[in-house]
């Protein structure tokens, strides 16, 4: 490859050439969603990471295939262990069948991406539709020793493992630590220790979604399910595995000690972690009262949002950070990069108005490069957007006609916008609908009318008049009320 991208291996801790392991084909695993509820920054955030990645691996002529699962069994409350799943709890709250719920906050996920522009993925999984294969798991488990059976259930045994490999390597965490932490919960007696994960839980008699299996009815825990499904559609060796940096623990970790207890060996060569998301500087949740879906954003029902933001907008401004720092939403950031992003567009259109001229005045080969750079540089998209602007500045002058451009200069300035600004970054021109002129017009009129209200509580009658006599000539037929004042445009 003519360009060599460098990436940031939390397994390693440190940055590495990427070489894949049967080139030019790249496996892609991605933990996608837990589908209960709609989707929010939580799910933006890695969703657009690793879209990036995919883009940009395909750009640079890999094929490849891209899994992204979604988890609609075995994720449960209070723990990875213990309670009830979050889905069978949607359903038997709003009294519907789970997978309904599933489809429902699906199509929406869904809805949501697509606005996003996020790429769908080569292959969607779902956890409920692999649980022969994660049964198959733990068999495996099992027969190597790694793993034991307890009414019903069957867990795996950390201590065992930590003897012969060591469990904690990719959070760095030692085992004595984990012990240290792991919380006393209802139903700790069946494990032998309360490190111990859960492969298979026995299903209580109200648990809604179960399976038959080897050791009883029941459903995996939420950790086999990508160990099973990474295994399935990209091999026992893969290249990368992404996520959320809430995930390296535990669930990560439990799936690097699953693939190794069933197999012998890490099943995954770069782990790929994308760093976590604050609102107004305070980490995002339901109990701080901050918790922001997508849909509230794009249409501003939040109260703590001042205003409506554009899918563009949102993924625009994850883009000014890189993937593996904080990134911290608020209204002033957001109308920041509102504001960005309109003057990066408006370049780009800029770009079709540029008459060429025989000679250059200015500098836009390096540009390309630059950007390759940064982009080859763990992702670093930030300064790609960073170098785009530079252009902008660029277009800008000479739309002023302070600079001048040859006919192949300005080609290339337009085929380095669109690789970098469309294809690369995924954004998008905000198109504006006959809605949102609609809209615009009608709040136009009525800042107008207010306007020419103060005017004439003010007694200020030449305004006054000015605005009803040039609205009447441009086809508005005004009536005051004691409320204020009506307008229709006359056909």
């Amino acid at each position: 490859m003519e360009h060599q991208l460098t990436i940031y291996n939390t397994l390693s801790r440190k940055k590495e050439l990427f070489v894949p392991l049967h080139a030019p084909h790249v496996g892609l695993y991605v933990c996608g969603p837990t589908v209960y509820g709609d989707a929010h920054l939580g799910h933006a955030r890695p969703a657009i990471t690793f879209d990036i990645l995919f883009r940009y691996l395909t750009h640079l002529g890999y094929k490849v295939r891209y899994v992204r699962n979604i988890t609609d069994v075995g994720h449960l409350e209070h723990d990875a262990d213990e309670g009830e799943d979050k889905i069978a709890k949607k359903a038997r709250l709003e009294k519907v069948e789970p997978m309904e719920v599933v489809q429902h906050y699906l199509i929406r996920y869904h809805q949501a991406m697509t606005a996003l522009n996020v790429l769908p993925p080569s292959i969607e999984p779902h956890a409920s539709g692999h649980i022969i294969e994660q049964i198959e798991l733990v068999k495996e488990i099992l027969r190597n020793g790694y793993a034991y059976e307890s009414q019903g259930s069957v867990y795996f045994d950390v201590i065992k493992y930590n003897r012969d490999y060591r469990y904690g390597k990719l959070s760095g965490r030692n085992l004595d630590d984990v012990l240290n932490t792991t919380r006393e919960l209802d139903g700790q007696e069946e494990k032998h220790n309360p490190a111990d994960f859960a492969l298979w839980k026995r299903a209580q008699p109200e648990h809604i979604m179960r399976w038959p299996s080897p050791w009883g009815e029941g459903f995996p825990g939420w950790h086999c399910e990508c160990t099973a499904m990474g295994k399935k559609y990209l091999g026992a060796h893969f290249d990368i595995h992404g996520g959320g940096m809430d995930l390296i623990f535990p669930h990560h970790e439990c799936e690097i000690a699953q693939s190794v207890a069933s197999q012998g060996d890490d099943m995954v060569h770069y782990w790929m972690h994308n760093n976590m998301i604050t609102i107004n500087g305070q980490k995002m949740g339901k109990s701080y009262n901050n918790f922001i879906n997508l849909d509230e954003f794009f249409h501003g029902t939040h109260p703590l949002l001042t205003q409506a933001y554009s899918p563009m907008t949102i993924r625009f401004f994850i883009l000014q950070a890189h993937y593996r720092s904080t990134v911290d939403f608020g209204n002033e950031a957001l109308q920041a990069a509102e504001k960005g992003l309109a003057r990066l567009m408006d370049a780009i259109a800029g770009l079709e108005r540029i008459t060429p001229a025989v000679t250059s005045t200015v500098d836009i080969r390096s540009l390309r490069e630059k950007c390759y750079e940064a982009m080859n540089d763990d992702l670093n998209t930030p300064i790609v957007i960073a170098h785009l602007f530079d252009a902008a500045r660029t277009v800008n002058n000479l739309l002023a006609g302070n600079d001048t451009i040859t006919a192949a200069d300005l080609d290339e300035l337009r085929a380095t916008f669109r690789l970098f600004c469309f294809d690369i970054l995924g954004l998008q021109s905000v198109a504006t609908t006959n809605a949102d002129r609609e809209e615009a017009f009608a709040r136009a009129v009525d800042m107008l009318l207010e306007q020419r209200m103060r005017a004439k509580a003010a007694k200020e009658w030449a305004v006054s008049d000015k605005i009803r006599n040039d609205l009447t000539a441009l086809g508005f037929e005004i009536k005051d009320t004691k409320e204020g004042a009506e307008w229709r445009l006359n056909k």
